[in-house]
């Protein structure tokens, strides 16, 4: 039901998350544009949001009160397509596996590969392979350079 109304907007469906938050529902929508650069404007984040809404109304999907987002990737860019694994090799990223892999649930480091369904990062100078099906949550890691906090950044914004 979400992904038409988004790709009528000209973008992907990266995310949906359900879940609660001040004691009422949250659905929470990531989308990004075809470029896949995670800039997706507040206009078009309201538009995606305004129709998905009144669709799921209609439809009574969200029973009692709930909170809708839609949001784009952010700097802590959300990772859930293989497209976007694929994408983010090279950066740091962090995970959370479905169930233990070798004892471990968490993960941080360099993504390093993303084929064949699987993810290989370097973690704490040990190479980790982690099965594409495993990953619960993923994100990158922002890394913030000194053009970020130089004076004018277009980042910034004015100062």
């Amino acid at each position: 039901m979400i992904e038409p109304v988004v790709e009528e907007h000209d973008c992907e469906l990266v995310d949906v998350a359900v879940g609660r938050s001040s004691g009422q529902g949250l659905l929470r929508i990531v989308v990004d544009n075809r470029a896949g650069d995670g800039r997706v404007p507040i206009e078009r984040c309201a538009a995606i949001s305004r129709e998905v809404g009144t669709l799921l109304d209609a439809a009574d999907l969200m029973p009692g009160a709930y909170s809708l987002e839609v949001t784009s990737p952010g700097l802590d860019r959300v990772l859930g397509r293989e497209k976007d694994f694929r994408a983010a090799v090279g950066q740091e990223v962090k995970l959370e596996t479905r169930r233990p892999i070798e004892g471990r649930k968490r993960y941080r480091g360099r993504l390093t590969a993303c084929e064949a369904g699987a993810l290989t990062m370097m973690v704490d100078g040990v190479e980790a392979a982690i099965p594409f099906d495993e990953v619960e949550k993923a994100n990158t890691i922002y890394q913030f350079t000194r053009a970020d906090f130089a004076k004018g950044s277009r980042r910034g914004g004015p100062r």
